[in-house]
Parts: structure tokens; C-alpha cells; sequence
């Protein structure tokens, strides 16, 4: 399932470039085009999913996947033992402005709290 419209489905089906650090059946990881972190890489199933508030029940071993494949980015990155964000924003208020589940891989420099 795919969105023909979506920036990111259109990365999934190499229709768009991008930069991609790892990739597995469900799962791609590229890195951001206007990274907030020196290491700045999404992580995004390649079913079209809108966001988070899409998910259900039956998700959590695509989560666990998801999560996985940030582990991975940021050891390949360097950033595992120093440490990372991992974020999910959903809707516009969380500037959250791809309708595509993403998880974000921020890191390479010491993050600020609150995060932005």
C-alpha cells in the first residue's frame, strides 16, 4: 500500500532520491534533507502509514522494526554510545508535515530539552 502522492512512499519506490543508510523489506532509513542534528536520518515503513494515531494493535512488531533499524543507524553513525533522540511527531501542531509514519534519528551533538 502505497500513497502515490506521498514524498516518502515516492522515496520508497525510488521514484525520489535520497540518501539511504539502511534498508529491509519493510523498513527504510535515509537521512533528512534539513537535518536538525549532525546525524539526522528517518526512519519509515514502506507501507504508507499516515502517523502514529494510525497505528493499531496489529503494529507493534513493525514498531519493534522500526526501532531496530534506528538502533542500527546509530551505531553505523557512531552516535550508540554517546547517545540519541528517537521522535515521532503526529499532526500539524507537532510540525509533523509528511503524512508518513517517520521516526526520527537525531544525534552527533549534545540535544537541548525541550527539544526545537
Amino acid at each position: 500500500m502505497s500513497d502515490p502522492d506521498c514524498i516518502f512512499c515516492r522515496i520508497v519506490s525510488g521514484d525520489v532520491p535520497a540518501d539511504v543508510v539502511h534498508s529491509t523489506d519493510e523498513i527504510v532509513a535515509f537521512r533528512d534533507i534539513n537535518p536538525q542534528a549532525p546525524v539526522h536520518v528517518q526512519v519509515i515503513p514502506r507501507r504508507h502509514i499516515t502517523d502514529a494515531s494510525a497505528l493499531g494493535a496489529g503494529d507493534g512488531e513493525l514498531l519493534v522494526r522500526m526501532v531496530l533499524a534506528a538502533q542500527h543507524v546509530a551505531a553505523s553513525e557512531g552516535i550508540s554510545e554517546r547517545g540519541y533522540r528517537l521522535v515521532f511527531n503526529v499532526g500539524e501542531d507537532a510540525a509533523n508535515t509528511i503524512p508518513h509514519l517517520h521516526l526520527h534519528v537525531l544525534g552527533g551533538r549534545r540535544l537541548g530539552w525541550p527539544p526545537g
